[in-house]
């Protein structure tokens, strides 16, 4: 059989399916649109650059919309009906399908479509965004190339797995990269990449592969770096303990609103394994583990930025909490006559401790994290004379 009669039926069904969505095809052929929510059939917002905004779209009724999630189902080979009523789907473009049908959701079905985007987003296109600066690229580029372990962390919608994409083009040529995800979503900017993509259990709760089976098979593929698209659960401990047993260099994202959250959080899914470990023995292991955290949101004027570059120092077991020290941090200055936020993301002058290790693999920050530095002790001399020797602003997080 020729190749292009063979991609026939396979093109024929994917169309068949799209004219079950039809209502919603604008929607989905617009590259400004980041998610499509259906509340119901007769009610569909859109998110376009961070602002949610209600269609004038609708379904002809709630059967059309039942019937287009059925296809879908049966299009990636599942079901769903009234006794299995949650639909975990991708279309045939890769955009990522969660619906809920009827009784679990009595208005709905409830469908959350977030848009796959084939066009990656660089690091140069989220300076050009606002999203970060040169200088903390350049800085990032630096814990990236040196191994640090680094942990992207956000709420739903911030650019988690988009951070990644970026960060992912900072890792060195030569290396292995092996990525583990539930459902693939990463575009590594590399080329010895090995995709690793985990599988729901069948109807009759058979032949799953959970993230946990792919990591323990990860660590004999001989991977120069191993990045999890995000954890969820017991396997944040795997990849905690593969962190601090020589396996530098990993990256993954998290759910978590601000740095502290999210090693607190990193925690509380490493306590869903099936390892016992005593607390203070885990939280010693996951302190050593991550070495910086990498923060972004989603603000208020729908833009996302990245809001923290922090660097993970110790676990403190007397005051029985994370030490964490900021590297850059965005200052916000109110609003512009648009309504849009302003802020500038800059150094604090407090020095990384990994500094050694960037210099190991013979890379360095930017000279404005030094400018930073000196700013800060000059301010700090002027302080500790007019305070009569008072501690230098930030000391507690050297």
């Amino acid at each position: 059989m020729s190749e292009s009669t063979n991609f026939i039926p396979q093109e024929v069904f994917e169309e068949t399916l799209l004219q079950f969505f039809e209502p919603i095809r604008p929607f989905l052929d617009d590259p400004t649109v980041s998610e499509v929510m259906i509340n119901r059939p007769d009610q569909i917002y859109i998110e376009r650059k961070g602002q949610l905004t209600l269609t004038d779209a609708k379904f002809p009724s709630r059967e059309a919309l039942v019937a287009a999630l059925r296809n879908l189902a049966q299009f990636v080979g599942k079901h769903a009906d009234e006794t299995r009523p949650i639909l975990e789907a991708r279309l045939p473009d890769g955009s990522r399908v969660e619906a809920i049908l009827p009784p679990s959701a009595p208005d709905g079905p409830s469908i959350a479509i977030r848009r796959f985007f084939k066009e990656t987003l660089t690091v140069e296109r989220l300076i050009g965004f606002g999203a970060m600066t040169e200088d903390a690229a350049s800085a990032l580029h630096a814990f990236v190339a040196s191994k640090l372990n680094i942990v992207v962390a956000g709420g739903t919608g911030s650019g988690k797995t988009s951070m990644l994409n970026a960060l992912s083009s900072f890792i060195p040529d030569g290396e292995r990269v092996v990525v583990i995800e539930d459902s693939r979503e990463l575009q590594l900017q590399r080329t010895h990449v090995v995709q690793l993509e985990g599988r729901p259990p069948d109807a009759k709760g058979r032949y799953a592969v959970s993230i946990r089976d792919l990591f323990k098979a990860t660590l004999r593929l001989r991977p120069d770096r191993i990045v999890v698209g995000e954890i969820r659960g017991g396997e944040a401990l795997d990849l905690v303990q593969a962190m601090t047993s020589g396996h530098g260099g990993c990256l993954t994202t998290l759910h978590a609103t601000y740095p502290r959250d999210t090693m607190t959080r990193l925690e509380t899914m490493a306590m869903m394994s099936d390892i016992d470990m005593p607390l203070i023995a885990l939280r010693i292991q996951i302190a050593s583990a991550v070495n910086l955290i990498t923060q972004v949101a989603r603000l208020q004027d729908g833009s996302r930025k990245m809001t923290h570059i922090s660097e993970v120092l110790s676990y403190d077991p007397h005051n029985q909490a994370y030490v964490l020290q900021d590297i850059f941090v965005r200052k916000y200055k109110g609003t512009d006559a648009k309504g849009a936020i302003e802020s500038e993301f800059v150094p604090t002058g407090i020095l990384p401790r990994c500094l050694d290790q960037l210099h190991e693999h013979g890379m360095d920050l930017p000279p404005c994290v030094y400018e930073a530095q000196e700013r800060r002790q000059k301010g700090g001399m002027i302080e500790e004379n007019t305070n009569g020797g008072g501690q230098m602003p930030g000391a507690s997080g050297h």
